[in-house]
């Protein structure tokens, strides 16, 4: 459907790692025979060890700029980084969803100018960034900035609920009971991490023409 835009495997950054969204996005790249590197991004050392895997450990990530060497060279960023806005008030939830994310992407368009940009957004995201519900006007800012950035392409991933990826630790049991009960009553509305991460590789290498990918999009893209 789509025409492959690269001819060689191809080298990633993801954010996340030590969350639920980012490490199942991780195992399926480390099984993917197209990806060949990935380079995790943590604030804390992953204890995960695998021939494709390296790890940078950047305390906060405003000071992206001085690790500017070890991120020379790659194809795509999987940003998959984010908190839950439970309890939050605006201000914190935007400084870290919003500001950090900006702060983030700009200080990768420095040294990777042709590279593909994945965000995990979240299903009803407010694109008007004038909506009631707080969470989804934060994650509609994020969304439009980054569609603003000069990078070679950049997508915005919004899935519902997602169904772990078999071995994944960060999983925890009530969730997957509840996403289990949404897949039974509200199949629209699930995905799995499985098909959330094969989006994000065929994006980087086939391409999408949507730049906001809602669940159906996700399923259609992990073919």
């Amino acid at each position: 459907m789509y025409e492959n835009r690269f001819t060689m495997p191809i080298k990633i950054i993801i954010t996340g790692a030590t969350g639920f969204v980012g490490e199942g996005v991780l195992l399926e790249c480390l099984q993917h025979a197209d990806v060949d590197e990935v380079l995790m991004v943590n604030r804390k050392h992953v204890n995960l060890q695998h021939s494709k895997l390296k790890e940078l450990i950047v305390p906060d990530f405003f000071t992206m700029d001085i690790y500017s060497e070890q991120l020379k060279g790659y194809d795509a960023c999987f940003y998959c980084a984010g908190i839950s806005s439970a309890g939050m008030n605006e201000k914190d939830y935007t400084h870290i969803t919003y500001d950090t994310t900006i702060a983030f992407a700009k200080n990768l368009l420095k040294v990777n100018t042709g590279l593909t940009f994945c965000f995990i957004s979240g299903s009803h995201t407010d694109s008007s960034e004038k909506g009631k519900i707080m969470w989804a006007r934060v994650k509609g800012k994020t969304e439009n900035a980054l569609i603003g950035l000069p990078f070679k392409h950049e997508y915005n991933f919004r899935p519902g609920g997602m169904i772990p990826t078999a071995g994944q630790k960060n999983a925890k049991p009530l969730y997957k009971f509840i996403v289990k009960l949404m897949a039974l009553l509200l199949p629209k509305r699930v995905s799995t991490l499985k098909e959330v991460g094969l989006a994000m590789i065929n994006a980087t290498l086939k391409g999408y023409p949507l730049q906001i990918l809602e669940i159906k999009d996700i399923k259609e893209l992990a073919g």
